[in-house]
């Protein structure tokens, strides 16, 4: 009977000791930075790759956005000149408006006077050099997007391999903190090219609409245009 209530007075203080080392381990969590640093050789082209696909992101975003601002009425003010016969001042307006409609318009008021089939060829070429500065680096992002996820899973399976030479060469019982310890370290490289990859996916989609959405327009207001020369009054 004694040693039953010895036993049950010290299960509580055995229960805290428990309790209090997985507290001890809970805090000592591993930080962003060691698992990082645990990624190995293939977090520096990661790194550099997440650096390249947001300053892309950001820089077409502005881009795309100043081509998309068009003046209002831009089209119908450049619609009257052309009626009324100022050209110089059509001229003018697009000269003073920076994006890709008012360019293309600009070669095609210039070519007015020439056969319709030469000023609609200026202005599709006009067209396809603004459409190709749209696009720009446009293609790097779709590439960082897939390579990311591929070169994160490289760098997980080489680490793999490492870690399974580390326990080969290991004597004697091998502990699992040693095995547990090189595949989640190995597995970080592949979570961070996840990281990297799905937004810039994202990002590349979201570029991609707005400069469709653009070209759109460019090639609205073109069709416009051409149908402006065909009217009668001129």
């Amino acid at each position: 009977m004694t040693s039953l209530l010895l036993q049950i007075t010290t299960t509580p203080a055995d229960t805290t000791v428990a309790l209090a080392e997985g507290a001890e381990g809970a805090t000592s969590a591993v930080s962003l930075l060691d698992l990082a640093m645990a990624g190995g050789w293939a977090m520096i082209p990661l790194a550099l790759l997440s650096l390249a696909a947001v300053y892309i992101f950001f820089e077409r975003y502005l881009t795309l956005k100043k081509a998309a601002k068009n003046p209002e009425g831009f089209n119908d003010r450049i619609k009257s000149m052309v009626l009324a016969g100022d050209i110089n001042g059509a001229k003018m307006l697009c000269a003073q408006t920076n994006t890709p409609v008012a360019r293309m318009l600009a070669k095609g008021i210039s070519r007015i006077g020439n056969p319709l089939k030469n000023i609609e060829t200026s202005i599709e070429n006009v067209g396809k050099i603004e459409i190709s500065k749209l696009e720009r680096n446009l293609a790097s992002l779709a590439t960082i997007a897939g390579a990311a996820p591929m070169l994160g899973f490289l760098g997980t399976v080489t680490g793999m391999i490492q870690a399974f030479i580390a326990i080969a060469q290991a004597e004697g019982t091998i502990s699992p903190k040693l095995l547990s310890g090189g595949i989640y370290e190995a597995m970080v490289t592949t979570a961070t090219g996840l990281i990297i990859g799905l937004p810039a996916y994202v990002g590349y989609n979201y570029l991609i609409t707005k400069t469709d959405n653009i070209v759109h327009g460019m090639e609205y207001s073109a069709i416009e245009f051409i149908d402006l020369l065909q009217e009668p009054q001129l």
